[in-house]
């Protein structure tokens, strides 16, 4: 594992492939977007059994893949949350009281929880306009521990953003997945950074996908986790917001979601070389 929630949970992390070139794919650092979660775990499941049978992938030798790329795969960032949203934390518990009581700005709970279990957005705590950030959501009225938008005291200040932080300067990541929902629409750049060849990813990933291509909207554009890799790295990272609806999406969108997405978890695996 890279570290442990807040809730000493282990967050997982999982390989496949030996080749050159690393990329990084994680998912629900939101709790109620958990279905990302299964999301990655199905793909791994798929490419690991091609693998295993010489066959392909969304039309890849899996074989030759597993040779020219390593997946890092997170695919819970949030367990302690997601555990909330769906139920694992028991109603009328000490931990799920010390939730609701900060529910506020208040959400339908616990399903619309977004937060860690400290009631921190924990895509809102890289050091990637951070202060912004904090300006913008204080503005909003987001001002304290939360179901949501909630900065933190400070970037970097939960442990879960923390391990996804030293895992990634750990490593040598060409290429980086944060999978949200919803709205169908990968997010590509930050502020006006726009390292090479990012766009042109971006457009293949669209085709692949059915998703349409655009910036982050200025209220949501600081201090995410795709943020910080392209500020610290000048290499392509995105975020990905699957399904449409209100979060968390039901299970009846998860196939759809799948088969618009198998395409683009296979080709960013050497997209970036």
């Amino acid at each position: 594992n890279i570290g442990t929630s807040v809730l000493g949970k282990p967050l997982f992390y999982l390989k496949i492939g030996v080749g050159q070139s690393e990329v990084f794919y994680n998912a629900s650092h939101h709790a109620n977007e958990w279905i990302t979660s299964p999301l990655l775990m199905a793909y791994l499941e798929d490419y690991a059994n091609a693998y295993a049978f010489d066959s392909t992938i969304f039309n890849r030798n899996a074989t030759e893949l597993y040779n020219e790329a390593s997946l890092y795969i997170v695919p819970m960032v949030n367990p302690d949350g997601v555990d909330l949203v769906t139920g694992e934390i028991a109603p009328g518990s000490e931990i799920y009281n010390r939730a609701l009581r900060m529910n506020y700005p208040p959400v339908d709970f616990p399903g619309g929880w977004k937060a860690n279990i400290n009631g921190v957005d924990l895509n809102l705590q890289y050091p990637a306009g951070w202060e912004e950030a904090r300006s913008i959501k204080f503005a909003q009225g987001y001002t304290s521990p939360g179901p949501r938008d909630y900065v933190g005291s400070a970037p970097l200040s939960q442990p879960e953003s923390r391990a996804m932080y030293n895992f990634t300067l750990n490593h040598n990541f060409r290429l980086t997945l944060s999978y949200h929902t919803q709205g169908r629409v990968i997010y590509w750049k930050y502020l006006n950074y726009e390292p090479v060849n990012s766009y042109q990813i971006a457009q293949v990933m669209g085709r692949l996908s059915g998703y349409s291509v655009e910036e982050t909207p200025a209220y949501s554009a600081f201090a995410g986790y795709k943020d910080w890799f392209i500020l610290n790295y000048n290499r392509p990272g995105y975020t990905i917001e699957v399904g449409e609806g209100i979060s968390p999406l039901p299970l009846s969108q998860f196939d759809g979601i799948y088969s618009e997405n198998v395409g683009i978890l296979t080709y960013c695996q050497t997209a970036a070389g």
